[in-house]
């Protein structure tokens, strides 16, 4: 498997053509890259506008096997490995997951306006409001500027948690960054969000 090359297309949509040409120089990025100024291949495919549907796992013939964001969802880089690897694909039996409710204090942080070489914190308390323990399985992030501290440790029913978000800019600018919480709750994936304006 390693000896084998795996084509990619990048195709960016966008009207900021000059923009886009700066930041592919500044990051260095050595690709061919296809600049879609008019969002064709979008109106095209009727690309879903949920990140969490926007990649797509093709077989050699290019017809679509399995659909979602391996990044952004252990359960799905999984399902793509199983897929690859040649694995049989069953049902997941529902009634062995043990799931509960879970009950957030608010989804979206604003953390104003800061100069960009400090470090902010915003903090989301999750509370367990089912009957049985609430497990996080997975936290994961838009972008490594995020990063979230958590205790690792079950949440009984009646408990709270609480995720501590740490932003720390890369360059000044504002920004909007995503946190997706998996956990055995039913609102699962969890998706939290902060922004501000890194001076």
């Amino acid at each position: 498997m390693e000896q084998k090359k795996v084509p990619v297309l990048f195709f960016m949509g966008t009207r900021r053509l000059k923009e886009m040409q700066f930041i592919l120089r500044r990051e260095t990025f050595g690709y061919p890259v296809c600049i879609d100024e008019k969002d064709s291949l979008n109106k095209l495919n009727h690309f879903s506008s949920d990140l969490m549907f926007q990649t797509f796992l093709l077989d050699k013939d290019n017809k679509v096997l399995a659909i979602g964001n391996p990044i952004h969802n252990p359960k799905v880089k999984e399902l793509y490995l199983k897929i690859i690897q040649g694995e049989k694909i069953g049902s997941i039996n529902e009634s062995n997951v043990l799931n509960t409710m879970v009950d957030i204090d608010t989804t979206a942080a604003s953390l104003g306006d800061f100069a960009w070489q400090e470090e902010r914190k915003a903090t989301f308390i999750l509370k367990n409001m089912g009957n049985k323990p609430l497990f996080i399985s997975d936290v994961t992030t838009s972008c490594g500027c995020t990063s979230v501290d958590y205790s690792k440790e079950p949440v009984n029913p009646s408990d709270s948690m609480r995720l501590h978000v740490i932003y720390k800019a890369d360059h000044p600018g504002y920004f909007s960054k995503m946190i997706t919480v998996y956990c055995n709750a039913d609102a699962s994936p969890i998706r939290l969000k902060i922004s501000g304006n890194a001076k």
